[in-house]
């Protein structure tokens, strides 16, 4: 007799009940949309029980789902195990990397090519996305590591610190406070300011809410363009004023200047390397391609 319940189907039970959306779920799974909910109608009809509530509003767990969701997640963990003890502790034939689209460190330039020089044998690749879709690609094995921003939830990943780029102030050339050598948040309260939705990055969010609470800033929040050139421009035009990674300030824009933010090492952007755990050979291989002298073991954090 076979079982209603199988590892690929509850693999695309995942991926909806992390994302709470159908389309995300088919974009992470790379696969189009009508098939993998054409999979969860035929997995809830041989459960003969509905797992997803779908209304205009959006999708939402069942009773029944809630159930599921440990269950489904404990036989993910035991066959990435599983795969982990079997497979070669060095890099993989086919190494498909993440790199975060929040920050640009220098050491990003290039990183895919220093690490195909110094291993030809293996075929290197690179995926640019927002660090929680990384991580959610990287659990589910379609990624063999991520260059993820800190914080963000990674929990039952092994994360190692590389890096910290502390906040700055992105203003028009001609603004009142480019004078200054640098720039308070208390200086910006009248400003508006880019700023990202949280459902795109919510841990670096909160983090970042919980340290303007401490300084008693309520900045007037405008939607950041999620491309950095357009912001920039909009930057330039006077539309608003930005606070973005260090790393940014190498991106050259005519009537945009960049001043240090006394507050930024609080409101710092950690750029971390995320992998599935025992996996201490290839974290090794990508710190060494690196060249970072300073990476340290940190604890994966989670929103509170």
């Amino acid at each position: 007799m076979s079982s209603r319940l199988d590892s690929r189907s509850l693999a695309l039970f995942l991926a909806v009940a992390d994302t709470l959306s159908f389309r995300q779920a088919a974009q992470t799974l790379h696969m189009s949309q009508p098939p993998l909910s054409r999979a969860i109608r035929e997995l809830e009809e041989r459960l003969g029980v509905r797992l997803f509530d779908r209304s205009t509003q959006g999708v939402s767990l069942t009773d029944a789902a809630r159930k599921l969701l440990p269950y489904a997640r404990n036989v993910a963990r035991l066959l990435k195990e599983a795969e982990a003890s079997l497979a070669n502790e060095g890099l993989p034939l086919s190494l498909r990397l993440g790199l975060t689209s929040a920050a640009e460190p220098v050491w990003f330039g290039g990183l895919a090519e220093r690490i195909q020089a110094r291993h030809p044998e293996a075929a290197v690749s690179v995926v640019v996305d927002t660090s929680p879709r990384l991580v959610r690609q990287l659990r589910a094995g379609r990624l063999a590591a991520a260059f993820i921003a800190l914080p963000t939830e990674a929990s039952d990943l092994d994360v190692v610190e590389l890096d910290r780029l502390p906040m700055m102030v992105a203003m028009p050339s001609s603004h009142r406070l480019a004078r200054r050598r640098m720039v308070r948040l208390a200086d910006l309260a009248a400003e508006l300011i880019f700023w990202f939705e949280r459902a795109r990055q919510p841990a670096f969010y909160d983090h970042c809410q919980r340290v303007f609470s401490r300084h008693g800033f309520a900045p007037r929040k405008i939607k950041e363009p999620a491309d950095h050139h357009v912001l920039l421009a909009d930057v330039a035009g006077g539309r608003g004023i930005a606070l973005l990674p260090k790393s940014f300030a190498g991106l050259r824009r005519a009537g945009v200047c960049y001043r240090p933010l006394v507050e930024g090492e609080e409101l710092a952007v950690g750029i971390g390397l995320a992998t599935l755990r025992n996996r201490q050979e290839l974290r090794e291989i990508l710190v060494s391609s690196i060249g970072s002298s300073q990476a340290r073991s940190i604890k994966a954090t989670r929103p509170e």
